[in-house]
């Protein structure tokens, strides 16, 4: 990725979390919104922007994770944290994250929620063997929300891969083989 290729994509992810942030308390403008990037972005250090691209594990696995990453949150290099699903653990280090690290930008939390989080809904294969997008788009908005009122920002749905190789492993996770149904989830269909 060109220096150019990687500043813009930073910017976009600065807007993204400042927008999700303040969407919440007011209505942002787009223009708004890139103004604030671009001036979070002048206040960055190189580690903090490289910070942001970190993802920390959630949970302590042997070889994976050892700590908590308190400390790396509170110093700006980390963006996000993945497979943490306890609410006081996320409120945790979302405090850390706004409240306590140098410039507050605020954590996002991601979770596989491919059929549901606390609802549990049958596979997306199963779902686009109906034939009916609009029964998947119910499922993932609803599994959207659920996880939302978790503290989840960031949930890997719907996936929108064509899964034409039956050995993968997860192609239970897609709509199939045919390109419509993952098209129509992907806007492009």
């Amino acid at each position: 990725m060109s220096m150019f290729g990687s500043k813009k994509y930073l910017l976009s992810c600065c807007a993204l979390v400042i927008l999700a942030g303040n969407l919440a308390a007011q209505t942002v403008s787009h223009e708004d919104a890139h103004r604030k990037a671009e001036a979070l972005l002048q206040k960055m250090t190189v580690d903090e922007k490289v910070g942001q691209l970190n993802q920390s594990s959630g949970v302590m696995m042997p070889m994976l994770g050892s700590e908590k990453p308190d400390d790396l949150i509170n110093q700006g290099k980390v963006g996000s944290v993945l497979w943490l699903i306890d609410v006081k653990e996320i409120n945790r280090l979302q405090h850390i994250a706004v409240e306590k690290s140098r410039l507050h930008i605020p954590i996002l939390f991601a979770f596989d929620v491919i059929h549901g989080y606390r609802t549990v809904f049958p596979v997306p294969l199963a779902m686009a063997s109906s034939w009916d997008p609009s029964v998947e788009d119910e499922a993932q908005h609803l599994a959207g929300q659920d996880a939302r009122a978790a503290g989840i920002d960031w949930t890997f749905t719907p996936m929108v891969d064509i899964a034409r190789d039956a050995r993968w492993g997860r192609i239970i996770e897609g709509a199939g083989a045919g390109e419509g149904i993952p098209r129509r989830h992907a806007g492009t269909g």
